[in-house]
């Protein structure tokens, strides 16, 4: 496998991302997008850029802005609507590369799924044929959350209540009809995105889809048989969009 770690522009802000290539000349590629508080480090974004390769398929992970190695400001620079111009950026960024084939799909977990839904539409327009997705408990309508992460740590000061209504109040139901070849993961017990988001989405997207809905699940998949269960399906869903 190859890793090529690279940077590329939005907004004027610079945001770093590692591409891992395949031992197999112009692979089809997924794009991750990490979750609110999350990096290209997430433990998913690793997964997939160890498991992906070695199944003829490129993986890129990026930073957001604000977020990990890339510019920005976590408060300043946080919304949805900012996440995806990354996101379509960071496409467009691999594919001028040309080091992989125009076959793209797409990967995000929590808000990165999100991102995902916000970005498919946009990323269609600009002429980009999106061929599905894997997407982890993605909180497709926010009023739907009731615990808030207001308080402080160490990658964040803390955050007001003005700064989720601001930034984070949305709800993408109308955004996930075009969506289409789309497998959605989500843990039944997830306490921070509840399950009905993933319940929203399923309902909304075209077919082939599929949703994966793990009995006493957290948000961040932390039981071991969710994650093997996770890594298995999750790869045999690529590796079908792509017709490998």
């Amino acid at each position: 496998m190859k890793i090529i770690e690279t940077i590329f522009t939005v907004d004027e802000l610079t945001l770093k991302g590692t591409l891992h290539l395949p031992p197999c000349p112009m692979p089809p590629l997924v794009v991750g997008s990490h979750g609110l508080e999350g990096s290209r480090n997430s433990a998913k974004q690793l997964l997939l850029s160890k498991v992906l390769p070695t199944n003829n398929i490129a993986f890129f992970r990026f930073d957001h802005r604000g977020c990990g190695d890339s510019q920005g400001s976590f408060v300043d620079d946080t919304s949805i609507e900012k996440r995806a111009r990354d996101f379509c950026a960071a496409v467009g960024h691999v594919l001028d590369m040309g080091v992989t084939s125009n076959r793209i799909a797409l990967f995000g977990s929590s808000m990165g799924g999100a991102t995902c839904i916000k970005a498919w539409h946009d990323l269609e327009c600009a002429g980009f044929r999106i061929q599905g997705a894997v997407l982890c408990a993605s909180p497709v309508n926010t009023r739907t959350i009731k615990r808030i992460p207001l308080a402080g740590n160490g990658k964040r000061p803390a955050l007001s209540l003005d700064f989720f209504k601001e930034n984070l109040l949305y709800d993408l139901s109308n955004h996930a009809k075009v969506l289409h070849h789309v497998m959605i993961f989500h843990g039944r017990a997830d306490e921070v995105v509840p399950m009905e988001n993933a319940e929203i989405l399923y309902a909304a997207m075209q077919p082939p889809k599929e949703m994966i809905l793990h009995d006493g699940g957290d948000h961040q998949m932390k039981n071991r048989a969710h994650q093997q269960d996770f890594e298995e399906k999750m790869t045999a869903w690529y590796k079908s969009v792509f017709n490998i």
